[in-house]
């Protein structure tokens, strides 16, 4: 179904992004996914078919592009079978560098943002902390000033692009006194003195995207290191966790529909009593029912990028994709993992693998129960 959102030039960039996938990404990821990690020059690579730095302008080395080319992307980047993989480059191009592009001082810009997007600088948002999850205002990591230095102290926990990343986006408490009214966001560079980097190991799921535990002893940052205005961090993370939510949404949309695909291919090929699975009413219903939820999870994201478009409010619309898709690419998950019946349960389908990574999104970025909070704020209730 073609969408009328999608021009001839957005249809020319997904083929490049789709050989991209299936070419450079796919036939390693069993590899990366061992390794826990993949090699850096996939940004460079992804660099240089100008995927990095997709709506930052052109004057920085971006495309000048708009919502609906981030939304290709990211359904594209959905097709690679390491979801791991996706939400690490994800976490540099729009969960990390947009603080920079969206909220930093011109000299922040010229400094990082060029090597962000050429792929030479790789980023990380730090936000979470080991006791705190989704309830950012509480975080207890702190930075003081003197002279023209912060003195960052604190740990953060669950951070992506950890052991690969150059520069962190830190968020830390300024004026701990204001609450949530007194974080700020500073730009932490790889080798400062005090700052130590963890893996962290057994995670479910997103094996190859390299995870880790930041703990600052003591650490330096410029004055000159931060985003936008001193105790408005906070407001820039509310703003910054829509986008982060949104390329989310149509990434693990993308990949459950290539789920759902590989499970039809499976039950037209596998008999049962005989017959193929496909055969029986039971089966096809099941897929009928879950490709129609993939189509409205697809539908609602859509929408949300039409209001970004339009200059629109989207919190409310990102709040309803980030609960739905989650549920829904969870549901295909389940659901087709009992298709494939006993080898579902093994690696050697990728079912297994998709089942274990796209948990993770009903938590990160948010959890659902926070989304029906925010959904339920925008109701006035």
């Amino acid at each position: 179904m073609e969408s009328p959102f999608f021009s001839e030039e957005h249809r020319i960039f997904r083929k490049a992004v789709r050989k991209f996938v299936d070419e450079e990404l796919n036939p390693h990821v069993d590899e990366w996914e061992a390794a826990g990690r993949f090699p850096k020059e996939i940004y460079t690579k992804l660099g240089e078919l100008g995927t990095l730095g997709i709506r930052y302008p052109t004057e920085y080395g971006g495309a000048g592009a708009d919502i609906w080319t981030t939304v290709v992307f990211c359904e594209e980047l959905g097709r690679c079978r390491s979801r791991g993989l996706t939400m690490s480059l994800l976490a540099h191009t729009d969960m990390s560098s947009p603080y920079l592009a969206k909220h930093g001082n011109e000299q922040l810009k010229r400094k990082y943002l060029p090597a962000m997007i050429k792929g030479e600088k790789i980023g990380a948002i730090v936000l979470t902390e080991p006791g705190g999850g989704s309830d950012l205002a509480s975080m207890k990591t702190t930075a003081k000033r003197q002279g023209n230095k912060y003195i960052l102290n604190g740990s953060k926990t669950f951070i992506t692009n950890a052991l690969n990343a150059d520069i962190f986006f830190v968020s830390s408490k300024t004026a701990p006194e204001k609450g949530k009214k007194g974080i700020s966001m500073l730009i932490v560079e790889r080798d400062s003195p005090g700052f130590i980097i963890e893996s962290m190991k057994k995670k479910l799921g997103m094996h190859a995207s390299d995870t880790g535990e930041l703990t600052f002893q003591n650490t330096p940052v410029p004055a000159e290191n931060m985003i936008g205005e001193e105790n408005q961090g906070f407001y820039y993370i509310m703003d910054g966790l829509q986008n982060e939510r949104f390329v989310a949404c149509a990434a693990m949309t993308s990949s459950a529909q290539q789920a759902l695909n590989d499970a039809v291919k499976y039950a037209q090929d596998r008999e049962a009593f005989g017959k193929s699975l496909s055969e029986y009413q039971v089966t096809r219903h099941k897929f009928a029912r879950l490709q129609t939820k993939l189509e409205a999870a697809r539908q609602l994201t859509y929408h949300a990028a039409w209001l970004y478009d339009q200059g629109q409010d989207w919190t409310m619309a990102v709040a309803m994709c980030k609960a739905f898709c989650a549920d829904v690419a969870n549901e295909v998950a389940d659901e087709c993992l009992q298709i494939h019946g006993g080898y579902g349960y093994t690696e050697e389908y990728d079912i297994a693998r998709f089942y274990r990574d796209i948990r993770l999104w009903k938590i990160g970025g948010g959890t659902t129960e926070i989304m029906y909070e925010l959904i339920a704020k925008q109701m006035d209730i």
